[in-house]
């Protein structure tokens, strides 16, 4: 019995601890009832217990993140006891984080009825009103939490703001004034006073409170450029333009006037003006990096209202890259720039700084390997990919461009090792796993271990159907052996269906229908695959002359075959279809 005591000590005070009212007393009325009504105790002692046990598990269920068995043990907590409001407090809490604000809103305002000091019960149920967009509300409770705390200024901010989304000007006006008698002026005061004015239809009365924050400190050169703002939204470009040159007045080095300014200028169409000032802006020491750059990204965002041409964008990335020299931010906003005007080689030595500099991305990573693989620089994606995967080694798409660079440069064994690692890092994306099994093919199948690899790519197919670079090549390399024909022409006809102007799968199905016989329609196909881009490929060309002599077209076909070696074929084979004048199967 010592022992069920000692428990029945431990789990009573974690209750004490986690509720935020404690648990429930015997009164003195039970104590009086003992005398006459032992057995009442008994009971009313077994349900205290049994109420602790079931609140102190639900607590305990709540942190470990099982938030259905909380609601229950709750559930059962104010079975026992329908005036707990402790228990109605944290089953609140749950349903309010499941975006239930409904029950959530009963059981605090239960709670509160029931326990009206609790300021906890109070803050969540005005966080739940203003979520739920009942501002009045909200601000109904903070008015009351005031009334216990009236010094307490987050309360009193919070009722003004909640009086302001709830349309009520005055009061909410009333309110920030209450506050400015507790702090002073200041600045974010004013401005939200200024911005109800304005709201109210009061415009001379939000000119009066800006003019008001200048008279409490004339030097602030921040507080003319409100007013200046301001007369710009009012419409009076005379007084604006007065108040920013002012700025300049008090602190000639003020870099944040000429963003205002060159908004003004803007608003004008005086666009050459407007430029002049951000050129200014940008070029100041004294505003920091990331104003400029969140200018910047204004700017980009909607070109045609702030007139920003390509030419215009370049000098102001070179004005930060000058003044910023050094900054992984500024050399990752120039690449994105180079590379959008597709200057890959000089955008990649701009990520290239930017990486130097610091940006631990690894998008920023990943956009350098791609950039990589579509100059067909495979020893920087060898380099760069090898780098990626020590510093990123849970990133498959790392081990994925490595394969692809030890493919291009015939290291077949390093490639098949690197698929083979970075496969272990996939998680739930089968389209990725088809995509590394078919890389690992294209190894495999460059060893000459062909009934391995096509084992492979027909994995790779189940998993990732759509891969048509890999449907196309698994078809033409069916085609070189003549093996599945049928299943290469199905597989080809697919890829042309997606992308019928692509030369270098029409070179693919063409040569399928060749290899089957269907000569007459290789020939339409492959004619389409000339006209669309192959018109200079050295193996269309032969591929070409390869249906042309099929169609006993003898002189054509050598027509074509010196085309190829014009531009660049150089197989034996091509020599002697040339010479022999007759085709000849490789």
């Amino acid at each position: 019995m010592k022992m069920n005591k000692i428990a029945l000590g431990a789990v009573v005070l974690g209750v004490a601890l986690a509720s935020c009212s404690g648990s429930k007393k015997i009164t003195e009325q039970q104590v009086v009832t003992a005398a006459v009504d032992p057995q009442q105790v008994i009971n009313d002692e077994k349900k205290q217990m049994e109420f602790d046990y079931l609140f102190s598990e639900a607590l305990k269920q709540r942190m470990l993140g099982n938030k259905q068995n909380a609601v229950q043990l709750l559930s059962s907590c104010l079975e026992i006891d329908p005036k707990s409001s402790a228990a109605m407090y944290e089953l609140a809490e749950i349903h309010a984080a499941n975006n239930d604000f409904t029950s959530a809103t009963l059981l605090l305002e239960k709670a509160i009825s029931l326990n009206p000091g609790n300021i906890w019960y109070k803050k969540l149920l005005a966080q739940i009103y203003q979520q739920t967009r009942k501002f009045d509300e909200a601000a109904a409770v903070f008015n009351d939490l005031l009334k216990n705390d009236p010094e307490n200024l987050e309360y009193l901010y919070s009722k003004a703001m909640m009086l302001s989304s709830a349309q009520k000007y005055p009061e909410a006006i009333e309110a920030f004034r209450q506050l400015e008698a507790k702090t002073g002026v200041n600045d974010q005061i004013s401005v939200e006073i200024q911005e109800l004015y304005l709201q109210n239809k009061q415009p001379e009365k939000a000119i009066q409170e800006i003019e008001k924050l200048i008279q409490s400190n004339p030097a602030e050169p921040r507080y003319y450029g409100l007013l200046a703002d301001l007369y710009q939204t009012l419409g009076d470009s005379e007084k604006a333009l007065k108040n920013y040159n002012k700025i300049l007045e008090i602190d000639p080095e003020s870099g944040f006037v000429h963003f205002s300014l060159a908004n003004y200028y803007l608003q004008k169409s005086e666009f050459d003006k407007s430029f002049d000032e951000l050129v200014k802006g940008f070029e100041s020491k004294n505003v920091e990096l990331q104003t400029k750059l969140q200018m910047y990204m204004m700017l980009v965002s909607d070109r045609e209202q702030s007139k920003l041409t390509d030419e215009r964008e370049e000098k102001l990335i070179n004005i930060l890259v000058n003044i910023h020299p050094g900054e992984a931010m500024v050399y990752t906003v120039q690449a994105d720039y180079l590379l959008r005007k597709n200057q890959l080689k000089e955008g990649r030595d701009a990520l290239l700084k930017a990486i130097d500099a610091g940006n631990k991305d690894f998008m920023l990573w990943e956009r350098l390997m791609f950039i990589d693989n579509d100059l067909q620089d495979w020893a920087a994606l060898e380099k760069h990919s090898k780098q990626a995967t020590e510093m990123y080694p849970n990133q498959p798409n790392s081990y994925l461009l490595s394969g692809v660079a030890a493919i291009q440069l015939e290291k077949y064994d390093d490639a098949i090792s690197v698929l083979d690692e970075g496969y272990d890092f996939i998680v739930d994306n089968q389209p990725l796993k088809g995509q590394f099994l078919m890389l690992k093919g294209e190894a495999v199948y460059k060893k000459g271990n062909l009934d391995d690899a096509f084992k492979l790519f027909d994995r790779s197919l189940e998993l990732y159907p759509d891969n048509f670079v890999g449907l196309n090549n698994y078809a033409y390399y069916l085609s070189l052996v003549n093996r599945d024909l049928d299943k290469a022409e199905r597989m080809s006809a697919k890829v042309i269906a997606q992308f019928p102007d692509n030369e270098t799968y029409l070179d693919t199905y063409a040569w399928v229908l060749f290899k089957k016989g269907n000569y007459a329609l290789a020939r339409f196909y492959m004619e389409t695959a000339l006209k669309n881009g192959g018109e200079n490929n050295p193996v269309m060309l032969e591929h070409y002359g390869d249906i042309l002599f099929m169609l006993n077209k003898l002189s054509e076909a050598k027509q074509y075959w010196e085309k190829a070696k014009d531009n660049g074929g150089t197989s034996e084979v091509l020599k002697r279809k040339i010479r022999e004048q007759k085709y000849i199967a490789e």
